[in-house]
This record gives structure tokens, sequence and C-alpha cells, in this order.
């Protein structure tokens, strides 16, 4: 924390007063002239929104960043903060964050009226100086602008027509600072009637006091696109004085959304030396939010948060770790059979449409992982076909008359030498994976075998049922009688 200085030893010091403004230019100005990141953990955003974001700023626009959810909205807001100078001088005492070159309270300009160049200046750190509000119906004028203090006026006994009643609220508090208000058509018109002089002349009046209050406010607002949800829209004349509308997306790759996840997801570096997660095992991940993304039974006008894979790879080292405890193993690897653990990350992350409510939360969820499978099985293996001529040999064969005598259980508990080993028993299936998948890593061939059984079923060549501890694969149609089977 910087230590207090006198107006006097600020002016002498040569500091310029800057609007916030010039402040965020310069340093935005600053960081491209040394080809460093302007916003520091933003992935997939650096030729769509920064660019825009660069120029908006530029421009000393307000912002208005419009998408659907889990697309870093709100970060990008917060990571203005970083464009602020570290320390911003302020008359000390002021509510509002005055200037003492241009004190626009009356506490403020009293102080500097009766002091002069002895007036105390201290300093607020960038960190202070961003506000950030959710929109929801309840919020008042009285929160974002203000209101008369009746306790204010009986304490220091004065008149409810004295500037010195007034309680400032958040906006006012937020002079010389980034405000970002969150989900703006959630707030009710009438409230965003009330922002359209703050945006456009700068006052404010508050129970009948017409303040000529030039605040210096860098406003974001986020929002999703209008038409997703009924519960209000931005009004017309607000939108109108709202300088650049910027529109996010999701990542456009799969290997971009595996960077997110792997920056986002609370994995502890212990864990990660536990628990080995094969490269497929990641793309699987990503590839069953795409999938959420382009099904039928999901709304799309909704979104499918990044949150989604975030909440589900930590569920997927949560269940490797439980297998850890449990069998006391040292180090285990992340399965196919493992993914039955992220329903609940799918679940609580999508909006189904009326043809998903029909299959219910937890069938849509894995219709999702099996489309995804499905997605990964034929970028490494010969299509499965639907009808096989007779005679005709295919690649798996050998693989599905295998299942004629034999099955397969595979449990989530086992050791990982113990759940190999039993796969290897599936000769033919060791052979699929040898002429297909050879060059993959160790651990991706593993994985692969258990994605091959996953593609059988799923092409009705195998059947698959499940209980609370394993999967059990088997062409004998008699998997639906597995004991304790849903």
């Amino acid at each position: 924390m910087k230590k207090e200085i006198t107006f006097k030893e600020l002016k002498d010091s040569g500091y310029k007063n800057k609007t916030i403004n010039e402040e965020i230019q310069a340093n935005l100005i600053l960081r491209i002239k040394a080809k460093k990141p302007v916003f520091e953990g933003l992935l997939g955003y650096e030729d769509t929104v920064v660019p825009q974001m660069k120029k908006a700023i530029l421009a000393g626009h307000h912002i208005n960043l419009l998408g659907l959810r889990g697309q870093a909205k709100t970060r990008i807001a917060r990571s203005m903060v970083d464009l602020l100078d570290e320390y911003m001088p302020i008359v000390k005492g002021s509510e509002i964050n005055d200037s003492p070159f241009e004190p626009i309270s009356k506490y403020a300009r009293d102080r500097i009226a009766e002091l002069g160049e002895k007036t105390t200046v201290s300093w607020v750190h960038r960190s202070n100086r961003f506000f950030e509000k959710l929109a929801t119906p309840d919020v008042n004028v009285s929160d974002l602008i203000g209101d008369i203090d009746p306790i204010k006026a009986a304490t220091l006994k004065l008149p409810y027509s004295d500037e010195r009643v007034l309680h400032y609220g958040m906006i006012p508090r937020a002079n010389r600072s980034i405000f970002v208000l969150n989900e703006l058509p959630d707030l009710q018109a009438r409230i965003q009637v009330s922002l359209f002089n703050i945006l456009q002349e700068g006052d404010i009046q508050i129970r009948g006091f017409q303040l000529r209050m030039p605040l210096d406010i860098q406003f974001v607002f986020t929002a999703n696109p209008e038409d997703y949800t009924n519960r209000g829209s931005i009004v017309t004349p607000l939108k109108d004085r709202i300088g650049s509308q910027i529109f996010t997306h999701y990542p456009k790759s799969i290997e971009l959304a595996r960077k997110i996840t792997q920056q986002e997801a609370k994995v502890s570096v212990a864990d990660k030396a536990l628990i080995q997660v094969p490269s497929l095992a990641k793309d699987l991940l990503e590839e069953v939010a795409f999938q959420a993304r382009s099904s039928e039974y999901v709304d799309a006008k909704s979104g499918v948060s990044a949150r989604l894979t975030i909440s589900a790879m930590e569920n997927l080292m949560a269940a490797a770790k439980l297998r850890l405890i449990e069998t006391g193993s040292d180090k285990t690897r992340i399965r196919l059979v493992d993914f039955i653990s992220i329903i609940p990350s799918i679940t609580g992350k999508i909006e189904l449409v009326y043809e998903g409510e029909q299959e219910g939360a937890d069938e849509v969820a894995k219709i999702l992982i099996d489309n995804a499978v499905i997605k990964q099985f034929e970028k490494i293996f010969p299509r499965i076909p639907k009808l096989e001529k007779d005679g005709v040999k295919t690649p798996y064969t050998d693989l599905i008359h295998w299942f004629d005598n034999n099955f397969i259980e595979l449990n989530y508990t086992d050791t990982d030498n113990e759940f190999y080993t039993n796969l290897k028993t599936v000769k033919p299936l060791s052979s699929v994976i040898e002429k297909y998948a050879s060059k993959l890593s160790k651990e991706d061939q593993y994985f692969c075998m258990e994605l091959v059984l996953w593609g059988l079923t799923i092409n009705n060549k195998l059947d698959k049922s499940e209980n609370d501890t394993a999967y059990k694969f088997d062409s004998t149609g008699i998997g639906q009688y597995f004991h304790g089977s849903n």
C-alpha cells in the first residue's frame, strides 16, 4: 500500500490526471507494443473477440459482451482490471473516488476549498477499482444510483435538501473504475432507463436531486442473446448508448477445448502425478460437449457451457482417485468405464427440449457419450457395417464371434493390472488394436480396447449391460439379466 501524500506532493511528482479511458488505452498500447497478451488466460479468442475488444477500448466505448453461458464473458470483463494503473490517487475519505484535480462530490470540493494543496491524497489499488453487479429482477434504482439516507440526515441534523444526506449507490461509488453489469436483460426496463443519462451525459438524479456529476466509468455489460430467454430484453435506447457489442463463442476445435479444460479444471498436482489421462480420453471428453451443442435433445439457444467439460474432468479424476483409495494402488489410468462418472456433470449443464425431456436427462447424457464414442471410434477404426453379407468377413467378425461363447465384465474398482489383464483375454480384440491402433501410445491403445467394445454395442453387434460396479459385454442377449443391472 502506497503511503498518503499531500495534493502538492502529488503535483510535484509530475502525476498527470487521466480519465479511465485514457488510462486503459495507454496501458493497452504499452502491452501491444511490448507483444504481451492483453487478456491473460483467454484461449480461442485471439483472432475473434480480443481484436474487437482492443478496438472498442481504443474507441473509448462502453462494451456489451453478448454470448451463451460459459463463454468467458465475465472473465473478459474482469481481465480489463489489468489494464488499469496499479494505484490511483483520490481525495482521502471520498466515497466516490474523487480525483483531487477534478473533485465532483460536495465532500471533496469542500476539502479542496478548505485545505488546497495540503489536502491529503490516498491511493486505491486497481483490484479495488472493479465493481460487479448481477442484474436480477429485485435490483432497484437505490442499489445502483443511490437514495436519501434519513439516518444520516438525522445524525448530522441536515435537511433533506442538503446533498450530504445522499447515500450513493454502486455506480457513483464506481467512479474512475470499471463497472460490470451481468445479465443485463434481466434488469427491469424502468431500471435500464435510469442508466440512460449516466451512459450519455454523466449526470445522475437521486430523489429529485439533479446532480451534475460527470462520473468517469468504464461500463461493461454481459448478456445472453435476447431470443434465449423470456425473462427480459435490453431496451433499445440503452442498447443504442452502448458503443460496441461483441459476440463471444465456444471453442471451435477439440484441441482448443482441451487446453481450456486443462487450464480451468481444479486438479491437484499430486493427483495428476497419480492418475494418467490418455489423450483419447481427453478428446472424448471434449467431444461430448461438441455432441451436446448439436444434439436434437438439447436446447441450442441455451448453449452448452464450457464448464461442462471442466466439471466432467474433475469428476473423472475423482472417480480414478476413489479407485486408488479403495484398491490401495499406487497409480491408475482413466478408463472408458469411468465416463459413467461424468453424467452428473452433463445433466446439470444442459437444457433439454421437449424430446429430451421425454428421454430423461440421464438417458440423454448416455446418448451424448455414445455419440462421442462413435465419433472418436470412426477416426481410428473402420466403420462398422449395419448389415453383413453372408460369407463376407469384416474387421470385427472374429471379435463378434468370440462373444458367442464368452463374455467379459469390466469392473470400475479393479486395479489397472486386473482390468487390463481381463481385457487381454479377448484375443481378437488385441488383434484389432494391433492392426488399426498400433501407432498410438500404449495408454491410448488400452483405451481403444474399450472403445471398440463400446462401438460394437452402440452398433448393436454386442450386448452391454451395467450395474453399480461393472459393465458386462456379451452377444447372447442375456445382458439385461446381469446381476443388479439397471
